[in-house]
């Protein structure tokens, strides 16, 4: 991050804490912040550039910031200013659809408005000052474990090395149905502003066409939205063209648009579920599973059905890159169904074993699985799936040892992107320690389940014990493996309670 972004992220964050005090969370304030910015951003460009914004006069940034507009009556118009903007579409909508005044004290947020973002001049900061700032801020709110912010962001190291491999083309659209605060897509964006000479149409494509996502959660949307507007992508304020962003289950339906690239980490945990009212009025959990008919298999199981949702959102040939937890690799029923299915159908090519420590999201064993989409036909596409071993003995944290994007140098010369067929392992009886081998399709489906829990390295803390980490470390991976094993244990049993009623 540049020593600009630095700057504005110290100051707009050393404010939420005068405002935690008031019971304000991370989130809460980053999305008053995001509506703010917004309003204040679409008020600079009609001065720089004199086009017309299409926030009606009495809503706009001017009006906001006035001298007078201070106690009840700034609550009051900053309310009606966020329900009148959330009934209009476009970005508009998609910035403040549903959005709330979070902020009781009417001087804190004059205080906000007038001194924090009022004294910036943010349309004159170059794109990447602007966006490096904002996702500065998403990292910090991250960070607020207690609030499960931390599922909404992956690791900008693995972002990047997964776009690295994938390697995304001019004129190619790229999706992600569970983008959270839109890293996949901004790496993406990187990606080919970096690597192509881009002609007029290619940018035009890039901004408006190229970069597709889906997000669940509306206050997630918001921000993903926003991220992307302070990075150039997609429609300005008075465009009304549709975002980039949908806020929507990507599960519901068959997908209306093909993808030429997937890059996503799925949401983890529990197996989908919804809270079910009866005419008693005593609730309960059911299992959530989607009428699908281009999936292979029914289940509640939200992390297979992503893996089935992504093979079909590929055009053929597309190229996928899906972060996925362990239980995908080796659970039975529905997961073996999926993998070998999958093995068939795609050419599931590459497994990165990621290592534990680097999530803000608490247990999460992972991985990350890349196939390409293939035409039918009679014999599987997958020949030959190379893994890549980055867990055993490797050890991260967020604080002291962070994972950064050196640290996957090596699997991404080992991938070869856009050379596959000249792969060279790097294990082999001489060389036990190479992290670099490949199974075949039929060592694969030979194994119990079509399991692809593939390791082969000697844990060295399980061998010496002098080599064990520290007791805190220790206590940590086993209240990680403990809390995702009752994750587990509870969809079974909202599963097993489900069944119980139907009989």
């Amino acid at each position: 991050m540049s020593d600009a972004a630095n700057r504005i992220v110290q100051k707009l964050w050393s404010y939420c804490h005068v405002l935690r005090d008031d019971g304000l969370s991370y989130q809460d304030y980053l999305e008053q912040l995001t509506f703010l910015l917004f309003l204040k951003m679409a008020d600079e460009r009609e001065r720089l550039t004199g086009d017309a914004q299409s926030i009606p006069d009495d809503y706009r940034w001017a009006k906001l910031a006035a001298p007078a507009m201070e106690g009840a009556e700034l609550d009051r118009h900053y309310r009606e200013t966020l329900r009148v903007l959330g009934a209009r579409g476009g970005m508009l909508g998609l910035i403040f659809e549903k959005a709330q005044n979070r902020i009781q004290d009417p001087a804190k947020l004059r205080r906000l408005i007038v001194e924090l973002i009022g004294r910036e001049d943010w349309s004159a900061m170059a794109a990447d000052v602007k966006g490096d700032a904002y996702e500065g801020l998403l990292e910090k709110n991250a960070q607020d474990v207690k609030g499960g912010a931390g599922q909404y962001f992956t690791p900008r190291a693995v972002i990047q090395a997964m776009v690295d491999c994938v390697q995304p083309r001019p004129g190619e659209v790229v999706v992600d149905p569970a983008c959270g605060t839109g890293g996949f897509l901004l790496a993406a964006h990187d990606y080919l502003t970096g690597h192509a000479d881009l002609d007029r149409d290619q940018k035009r494509h890039l901004r408006f066409e190229a970069l597709r996502g889906v997000e669940l959660v509306p206050n997630v949307a918001r921000l993903c939205g926003m991220n992307l507007f302070l990075h150039g992508i997609g429609p300005d304020g008075g465009d009304r063209r549709e975002p980039p962003i949908t806020t929507d289950d990507a599960l519901r339906d068959t997908p209306s648009v093909l993808a030429d690239v997937v890059v996503t980490n799925p949401p983890f945990g529990k197996k989908s579920s919804i809270t079910v009212v009866n005419a008693e009025g005593e609730t309960g959990r059911q299992s959530l599973t989607y009428n699908r008919p281009d999936f292979w298999t029914t289940t509640s199981n939200k992390q297979l059905n992503f893996v089935q949702h992504v093979k079909s959102l590929l055009a053929l040939h597309g190229r996928a890159a899906v972060v996925v937890p362990d239980n995908v690799l080796f659970e039975g029923g529905a997961g073996e169904t999926v993998r070998r299915n999958l093995l068939r159908e795609c050419d599931v090519h590459t497994l990165l074993r990621l290592p534990t420590g680097i999530f803000y999201a608490q247990g999460v064993k992972a991985n990350v699985l890349f196939f390409d989409r293939r035409p039918g036909a009679r014999e599987p596409w997958t020949r030959t799936v190379w893994v890549y071993d980055l867990r055993t003995n490797k050890r991260f944290t967020l604080k002291t040892r962070r994972m950064t994007r050196a640290d996957l140098d090596e699997f991404v010369a080992c991938y070869r992107p856009g050379a596959r067929q000249s792969r060279a392992a790097t294990w082999s009886e001489r060389t036990p320690d190479g992290r670099w081998r490949p199974y075949s399709y039929d060592e694969i489906v030979g194994r119990d389940k079509v399991s692809l829990d593939l390791f082969w390295l000697r844990d060295a803390s399980l061998e010496d014990s002098a080599d064990l980490p520290e007791p805190h470390v220790l206590a940590r991976e086993i209240a990680d493996d403990l809390r995702s094993a009752l994750d587990q244990m509870e969809g079974i049993l909202s599963d097993l309670e489900q069944n119980s009623r139907q009989r």
